[in-house]
């Protein structure tokens, strides 16, 4: 019998290996977000789905979840290893990068969701200051798993609503730090009498969790970074797994030895390793693991989740979503406006947002087990925020409809207001996107008193130009009927300067096929962008990175002695060869 025992919950997890083998391949084919389809299948092999019935069907009881402490642990793992990632993510000097997007939208749309759903739920449920503060705070946050899985589906990523998204889910990850602790302050403090007594015990607790915070970072970067430099020359995939694992258990049980939870360990070892040069390293091997791990943490959520709710509470449920999409949209639209993007994106940024996300199940996990919230109503909460999450699908293709919608009909109101200006327009040079290489043409141009009308997607900076009399306006060169109002048949030389390199190559290709005869100018980012938007038809491409090259070679070669003229005709020999390169069949750039 003791025999039998040695190996405990091994039917739990050859279950869960046999589900997430056939899933992960059957969602990806299908095309199915990988998060929903694990919440999914969690709530339906759970304990709240086809385990009820394994008592009275004894065969469901080998192939579904019927007791949920089974699978406590494996839910545990998934948790620590989530916020491992997430830590890996977030690098210091990627969020200095993104800081004004990161720490202003970001901690704006945090702050005042937070208020806004913390007020709804003191107000209309009657609870606590401690719960509804709670609450508030976790619900402030969205889904990074989906709705960067939704933004890479779309191939999105790299644009501007895409780039403000994902630095306001940074910004979100790192409030999870704050709010761990929160949670830990005000449950050591429950029922101590007063809310200035509480308030106090959550100020000193907070104070002390930032200390060993602190401590454990400082001690951990003295230690795991030597360690890894020690062993990594080995070059063994064993050892740095082994590497990996001990950084992130131990420094999760530092943590929990402090007072801390062990998933804010675990997010500390993904930050500590984040600032090395093994981060992409430790990322190449965590990535075969990356997808079942996630889909392990939302297993283990979704058979957290009683579809049963659903029937006896069904108002309660709808509204509660409703009012969380609502309350957040409501903030993160004028955020995203104020940070540049236009309404019409701004919108789509909103409704993409709009849901609860993946730290809700376990910071109210921990609420619940500090006897901050009531645990009928954490589930309610958690199965709202559930819903929330497949709906984000849906909630996206919304967003983006109304996005194009808006921002075509700001297009159209803008060319009619402008329409007088840019009926005059003819035999002007046509300069599409105007950032810096735009602005720095635009400047030479004026200088020598050549008349020119650009195009600019990001509203704010056009406004703040058009203001000041440049004429720049918003629109996207690359629809045919804005480059018919400026007479883009006529123009001398329509030049593209923008450097998203998608956008550039939407460009080329509609104004070539509009305007057979224009002369096309373009910047492109490398060789390889110059090459590909040659072929789509532009007449002269101009890489940033050759023009640099070229230059700072100039400079080195007239230092060491050579003169002028012989630099300038050695320069003008390399930039000859790469545009014959270029323009040769199959030729290498």
């Amino acid at each position: 019998m003791q025999e039998q025992h040695a190996f405990p919950f091994l039917r739990e997890i050859l279950l869960f290996l046999s589900l997430a083998g056939i899933l992960i391949p059957l969602l990806q084919r299908l095309r199915i977000n990988q998060v929903l389809g694990f919440l999914a299948a969690g709530t339906l092999f759970g304990p709240f789905g086809l385990g009820r019935l394994a008592q009275d069907v004894p065969v469901l009881a080998w192939l579904t979840f019927p007791n949920n402490e089974d699978v406590a642990m494996l839910a545990e793992l998934g948790v620590l290893f989530l916020m491992f990632m997430i830590g890996l993510e977030l690098s210091a000097a990627r969020l200095w990068a993104m800081r004004r997007w990161v720490f202003g939208a970001g901690s704006a749309q945090v702050v005042l969701c937070a208020l806004l759903i913390g007020g709804a739920v003191w107000l209309l449920l009657g609870q606590t200051m401690e719960a509804s503060l709670v609450l508030g705070l976790v619900l402030s946050l969205s889904s990074t798993a989906v709705v960067m899985q939704l933004l890479s589906e779309r191939q999105t990523t790299g644009t501007p609503l895409g780039q403000a998204a994902f630095a306001v889910l940074m910004l979100q990850d790192l409030a999870v730090v704050p709010i761990l602790i929160l949670i830990g302050a005000l449950g050591g403090g429950h029922g101590s009498g007063g809310s200035d007594n509480v308030a106090v015990i959550a100020v000193l607790a907070m104070a002390k969790a930032a200390l060993a915070i602190a401590l454990i970072y400082l001690v951990g970067g003295r230690v795991v970074h030597p360690l890894f430099r020690a062993f990594a020359r080995h070059r063994q995939p064993d050892v740095f797994m082994a590497l990996i694992l001990l950084s992130t258990f131990g420094i999760a049980s530092l943590s929990q030895m402090a007072g801390l939870s062990m998933a804010l360990g675990a997010l500390i070892a993904g930050l500590l390793l984040a600032e090395t040069e093994f981060k992409h390293e430790v990322e190449l091997m965590v990535e075969p693991f990356k997808g079942l791990l996630m889909g392990l943490f939302f297993m283990t959520v979704g058979m957290g989740m009683d579809p049963l709710q659903i029937v006896h509470a069904p108002l309660w449920l709808a509204c509660a979503v409703a009012l969380l999409v609502l309350l957040k949209a409501a903030v993160i639209a004028p955020v995203m406006r104020l940070g540049g993007l236009s309404w019409g994106r701004a919108f789509e940024a909103a409704l993409l947002l709009g849901q609860g996300g993946e730290f809700a199940f376990i910071v109210i996990g921990y609420a619940i087990s500090a006897r901050l919230l009531d645990p009928g109503l954490g589930g309610r909460v958690m199965l709202a925020v559930g819903l929330s999450l497949f709906l984000t699908p849906l909630l996206a293709r919304i967003g983006r409809g109304i996005g194009e919608r808006a921002d075509n009909a700001a297009r159209d109101q803008e060319m009619q207001q402008a329409q007088g200006e840019l009926g005059d327009a003819r035999g002007r040079v046509v300069i599409a996107g105007f950032g810096r290489v735009g602005q720095q043409l635009a400047k030479l141009l004026a200088s020598q008193g050549i008349p020119y009308v650009a195009f600019e997607n990001d509203a704010k900076l056009v406004s703040q130009l058009h203001a000041k009399g440049v004429p720049v306006y918003f629109g996207n060169a690359s629809r045919p009927e804005l480059l018919r109002r400026v007479h883009a048949d006529e123009a001398p030389a329509i030049v593209l300067t923008m450097d998203h390199p998608a956008s550039a190559m939407q460009a080329v290709r509609g104004i070539r096929r509009e305007f057979p005869n224009a002369r096309l100018f373009a910047r492109s980012r490398d060789e390889k962008h110059a090459r590909a938007l040659k072929l789509a038809g532009a007449s002269v491409v101009v890489p940033e990175t050759l023009e640099a090259s070229l230059q700072l070679s100039a400079f080195v070669l007239e230092a060491m002695g050579l003169d002028e003229r012989v630099v300038d005709g050695i320069v003008d020999r390399e930039r000859d060869q790469f545009v014959q390169a270029l323009t040769a069949p199959g030729g290498t750039v």
